[in-house]
């Protein structure tokens, strides 16, 4: 698709029943990492989903003006296939922050929303403006600030800041389905996922908030019993 190479991984020895998308995180400049690949096989073999995966060009040879409409048109495209029934959108860190500006990005265009948007710590604000986030960087043993910036500003290219497809918490949110967010409080992007329940609520927009106490970035795709609560969590979501 546009170039881009795009596997899908189905479930073994059943139909698949659904359709989804997952967006990898990596500040938008990493490759998809085996965590991510762990974490899309188990929710497609427990939800018997059909999970497309885009591996979309990193930034600076790709930016979001080019990569948000494109992974937009590959909705449109599973939807077009699927019998009318929309994809959900799954994503994680940055690619919950692609995820969440293609939702705005399809509506926006007067074309289906996802069934649903699941995002796990996702980063929905490039600029990092937030006064939490000084706070939350303090304990946070992951991320820092200053690296996020430069990589948000290798992503946005010659977008605005404060532009959808790179900070979709600052686009109208109106007419979105339902959400369902994953958020650590050890966590810079913390501050990201607060915002978000505060517009969706605003907007009426159904969001189902999950916040794990002291637990740290993507914690759903880690091995411990937090993360694996997460993802049954996950799973039921898809299922609903």
């Amino acid at each position: 698709m546009a170039g881009w190479p795009v596997y899908e991984v189905t479930p073994r020895g059943c139909d698949a029943r659904r359709r989804a998308i997952y967006l990898h995180g990596g500040a938008y400049i990493n490759e998809i990492a085996p965590q991510h690949w762990q974490l899309i096989a188990h929710v497609a073999a427990e939800t018997a989903t059909r999970i497309t995966v885009p591996i979309y060009p990193l930034a600076p040879l790709a930016t979001a003006a080019e990569v948000v409409p494109a992974v937009t048109d590959l909705a449109v495209e599973l939807l077009d296939g699927g019998g009318g029934t929309p994809p959900s959108l799954i994503g994680d860190s940055a690619g919950g922050g692609m995820a969440l500006a293609v939702a705005v990005h399809l509506r926006d265009r007067g074309l289906p929303a996802p069934a649903r948007t699941l995002l796990i710590s996702p980063w929905l604000d490039i600029t990092l403006t937030d006064p939490r986030v000084a706070l939350l960087e303090d304990r946070d043993p992951w991320l820092a600030v200053a690296g996020a910036r430069c990589a948000g500003d290798l992503y946005r290219g010659d977008l605005s800041a404060d532009h959808p497809h790179v900070s979709p918490l600052l686009a109208d949110l109106t007419g979105l389905n339902p959400i369902t967010l994953f958020s650590g409080t050890r966590d810079i992007v913390n501050a990201d996922a607060r915002q978000l329940a505060a517009r969706a609520a605003a907007a009426g927009v159904e969001l189902e908030f999950h916040e794990a106490p002291e637990m740290v970035h993507v914690y759903p795709l880690l091995p411990i019993p937090e993360g694996r609560t997460a993802r049954a969590t996950i799973c039921a979501a898809l299922r609903s």
